[in-house]
């Protein structure tokens, strides 16, 4: 599960036993910079949620904005006590799609990660954008939907229901 970890704190233990793994979107190690991009409170929420669920992991999307941030990321991550940390190059997608010139190119993208310091014992994963093809992302309003297979668009969105409306079998993410 990937969450901006609003709800987490409240939350974590009714989704205990529920899911593999949590993953709690931060866009900046300390409020001034997460807060920037997430809104005033953000960082608070998420870093309470991040405690509360005993994160594995904390998640970031990679752009030029937050590139030079991770390393405080990875810092903070292991810090407070989370399993794991994983970049998501930004996709030219959704809000994404408005921001041609905060996107990374893969190579670009793997430079960044491969200078990183990474502390014994925190997982660490770069997400490149040649690697997001085919990603289902479930929505806040409880909406479905996938990354088409370049990861270029996004494909049909439809409501989530119940567990069968997971299964996007056709090639655009659509049922």
């Amino acid at each position: 599960m990937t969450t901006n970890g609003w709800h987490l704190a409240r939350r974590a233990r009714e989704l205990a036993g529920h899911v593999d793994a949590v993953r709690i979107s931060l866009d900046g190690p300390d409020p001034a910079r997460h807060d920037a991009i997430r809104g005033a409170g953000s960082f608070a929420r998420a870093t309470d949620g991040i405690r509360a669920a005993v994160a594995e992991g904390i998640q970031t999307v990679l752009m030029h904005r937050t590139a030079s941030d991770l390393q405080d990321l990875i810092d903070l991550a292991h810090g407070i006590g989370a399993g794991g940390f994983t970049a998501l190059q930004m996709l030219p997608i959704g809000a994404g799609a408005a921001l041609p010139a905060e996107m990374l190119t893969d190579d670009e993208a793997g430079l960044v990660f491969a200078a990183l310091r990474v502390p014994a014992g925190l997982r660490v994963r770069l997400r490149t954008r040649d690697a997001a093809g085919n990603f289902t992302v479930i929505r806040a309003d409880g909406r479905v939907w996938r990354n088409t297979l370049n990861a270029l668009n996004i494909g049909g969105v439809h409501p989530l229901r119940g567990a069968a409306d997971l299964i996007l079998t056709s090639r655009d993410g659509t049922v």
